[in-house]
């Protein structure tokens, strides 16, 4: 499987950056970054491990943030749409193609 992320997807990730480099500085926000990294592999690596939520869109959390990434299987990619934190916005991304 091949990794493809949704346009909006930088634009998710550098907006929590900030927030962790105002939050706790420059070593959290990499440490963030390094997570997320991490779980876009781990879904695509065995992305239908993952359960189904609704329609075809499938979501994995990050271990120790409080974010979590939706992605869908389109052909033979896995298709990052959203990344954001588990309670605010509930429907953000869940439109994303």
């Amino acid at each position: 499987m091949q990794l493809t992320f949704h346009r909006d997807v930088a634009s998710d990730i550098i907006q929590i950056i900030k927030h962790y480099e105002n939050l706790g500085g420059l070593n959290l926000a990499k440490e963030f970054h390094a997570e997320v990294r991490a779980t876009f592999l781990k879904a695509c690596e065995a992305p239908r491990s993952y359960r189904l939520l609704k329609r075809d869109l499938r979501r994995v959390n990050l271990p120790r943030f409080p974010y979590h990434l939706l992605f869908r299987i389109v052909g033979n990619d896995v298709r990052i749409l959203v990344v954001r934190h588990h309670s605010r916005n509930p429907g953000r991304g869940t439109s994303r193609r």
